[in-house]
C-alpha cells in the first residue's frame, strides 16, 4: 500500500509537463497531494499530463500557466494557486539551456536563461514561503544540476544559474531553518543536482553515438559513449530515480535535513 503521508498537502511543480517534473509531480500524487502543475505544451500534452498525475493518484490536479520569465506572470500564478490551495511544497524545476562559447553567447539567450532558471524560483520562493512558515510546515526542492557543483564548457548562463540557485537555496535555508517543529516537520529547503537523466530530449544523442560507435552497437553501448567522459557509472539515472529524493524530502522525518545539495550524478563530482 503506497505510504500517503501528503493528504491534506499542495505541490507546485513547475516544467511539470514532462520530463523530471512529470516524475515528480506523479510521485506527490500516488503520496496523496493536491498537485499543481506549471509547464510548456500544447493542449493535448498539458492534459496528458494531467491525466498521468490524476491517474497516479492525485487528490486535485490543475495547469497553471506563466510565462516564468515574466515576474508579473509568476505573481498572477501564485495568486491563482493560493486561492486554489496554498503550497505546502515548491519544486522548482523549470529550466533550460543554450550551449554555445561564451564570446558566442546572444545576449537574450543569457537574459532568458537567468530568468527561467533562477529568478522565476526566486520568485516563487519569495511569495510560497512565508505561508509554509505560517503553516509550520514547508518543503523547497529546487532542482540544480550537476552544473550547480561543477563547470562545463559551452554553458555559461546555465552553470552561472545553477550555481545560483545552490546559493539562493541555502540562503533561504538559514532564514527559515527556525521555523516550525519538529513534529510539524518544519520548513527545508533543498537542491537536487542531477547528472546526465535519461528523457525523450537526449534520445537523439544516444542514437548518434550509437550510429558512430557502427556495427553492433547496442543502445546500451550509445549511452556509455555518451555518458562516459563525465559520469563513472556510465549509466543514466531515471526521472523518477530524481522524483523518489524530491519525494523523501518532503518527509517529517527530512525535518532537519535543510540547505544540502544531493548530487545524483553516478560520482562525476566525486572526480
Amino acid at each position: 500500500m503506497t505510504d500517503r503521508f501528503l493528504s491534506d498537502r499542495t505541490a507546485l511543480v513547475t516544467g511539470s509537463t514532462s520530463g523530471i517534473g512529470l516524475a515528480i509531480a506523479c510521485a506527490f500524487a500516488r503520496a496523496g497531494a493536491r498537485v499543481a502543475i506549471n509547464g510548456l505544451g500544447s493542449r493535448e500534452q498539458i492534459e496528458d499530463a494531467l491525466r498521468a498525475v490524476r491517474e497516479a493518484g492525485a487528490t486535485d490536479v490543475r495547469h497553471f500557466d506563466a510565462d516564468l520569465r515574466d515576474p508579473d506572470a509568476i505573481e498572477a500564478m501564485m495568486a491563482g494557486i493560493d486561492a486554489w490551495s496554498p503550497p505546502d511544497v515548491l519544486v522548482n524545476n523549470a529550466g533550460i539551456q543554450h550551449a554555445v562559447p561564451l564570446a558566442e553567447m546572444p545576449t537574450q539567450k543569457w537574459n532568458d536563461i537567468l530568468a527561467i532558471n533562477l529568478s522565476a524560483a526566486f520568485h516563487t520562493m519569495r511569495l510560497a514561503m512565508p505561508g509554509m512558515a505560517a503553516r509550520g510546515y514547508g518543503r523547497v526542492v529546487n532542482i540544480a544540476s550537476v552544473h550547480g557543483l561543477v563547470a562545463s564548457t559551452n554553458k555559461a548562463p546555465y552553470v552561472a544559474s545553477k550555481f545560483g540557485i545552490v546559493g539562493l537555496s541555502k540562503v533561504a535555508a538559514l532564514e527559515y531553518a527556525a521555523e516550525g517543529s519538529r513534529e510539524g516537520g518544519g520548513i527545508t529547503v533543498n537542491c537536487i543536482c542531477p547528472g546526465w537523466v535519461e528523457t525523450a530530449l537526449i534520445e537523439p544523442q544516444i542514437q548518434a553515438r550509437r550510429e558512430a560507435l557502427g556495427g553492433e552497437a547496442s543502445r546500451d553501448d550509445g549511452v556509455r559513449a555518451l555518458v562516459g567522459d563525465k559520469q563513472p557509472s556510465r549509466r543514466m539515472s531515471l526521472p523518477d530515480d530524481i522524483a523518489s529524493l524530491a519525494l523523501w524530502l518532503c518527509r517529517r522525518e527530512a525535518h532537519n535535513v535543510t540547505g544540502a545539495s544531493f548530487p545524483i550524478d553516478g560520482g562525476w563530482t566525486a572526480q
